[in-house]
């Protein structure tokens, strides 16, 4: 699509499910990758009380993550994916040792975070999409897992773009460089690679309605997810 911007072109092919599955939830996904707390990461105007509510949470969700991908491992359709898949899981967990480093750098101690009870979005969250696993096949649970993955690629892409975009001074860049390096962007990429060879190898068109109602509920939660910290910061 020429002209398109990039977070509309660099993931899924034309066609494939994924880009179906986006366009289908075109309103829900929208809201989650441009909702306020997004905007305001941009503009460097987000509360600190409300980054760091998110970063809390968010540590709590990587731990169901883990989880989730372990599913993944059970669910694999091949020997080689469920080795993907378990290089994944070991991934997120170093990845949680790193977000506490990066917890530390806002002001909260590792106690701080641990000692921390879920919130009812995360709960939510993270439980549906265990349950999405745990109900049906690898292309349910990677439907349900992948706006987490590829939605915050794409946030950083449209924080890039943005004309409002606070480039200097901003609190919040660091933030801003994780999701907009390459290497998260290659992920991210092969994300919706991913479900677009899913989609193929397993009925995705056929079972596309299913498969849509859970992308899209899938971003409705993330917007939820963003939106607990705006409401703490009230």
């Amino acid at each position: 699509m020429a002209g398109a911007p990039r977070w509309e072109t660099d993931f899924g092919a034309p066609g494939g499910l994924f880009r179906r599955l986006r366009a289908e939830a075109a309103e829900a996904w929208s809201g989650y990758t441009w909702h306020p707390f997004v905007q305001r990461l941009s503009d460097g105007t987000l509360p600190l009380p409300a980054f760091r509510t998110y970063l809390i949470q968010d540590y709590l969700f990587l731990i169901h993550f883990a989880r989730a991908k372990a599913l993944a491992v059970v669910k694999g359709e091949s020997l080689q994916a469920m080795r993907d898949k378990a290089a994944a899981v070991l991934a997120i967990l170093d990845e949680t040792k790193l977000h506490l480093k990066y917890c530390a750098e806002w002001g909260l101690s590792e106690g701080d975070v641990i000692a921390t009870p879920e919130s009812a979005e995360t709960v939510s969250y993270t439980r549906w999409v265990l349950d999405r696993g745990l109900f049906g096949d690898i292309l349910d649970l990677e439907v349900a897992l992948v706006p987490c993955t590829v939605g915050y690629g794409e946030v950083a892409l449209r924080i890039l773009a943005d004309p409002a975009r606070r480039a200097e001074g901003n609190a919040y860049q660091s933030w801003i460089d994780t999701y907009g390096s390459e290497d998260y962007q290659a992920m991210a990429r092969a994300a919706a690679a991913r479900i677009d060879a899913l989609g193929e190898s397993h009925g995705g068109t056929a079972r596309f309605g299913r498969l849509a109602a859970d992308f899209a509920e899938a971003a409705r939660l993330e917007q939820r997810f963003w939106q607990q910290g705006l409401d703490f910061a009230r």
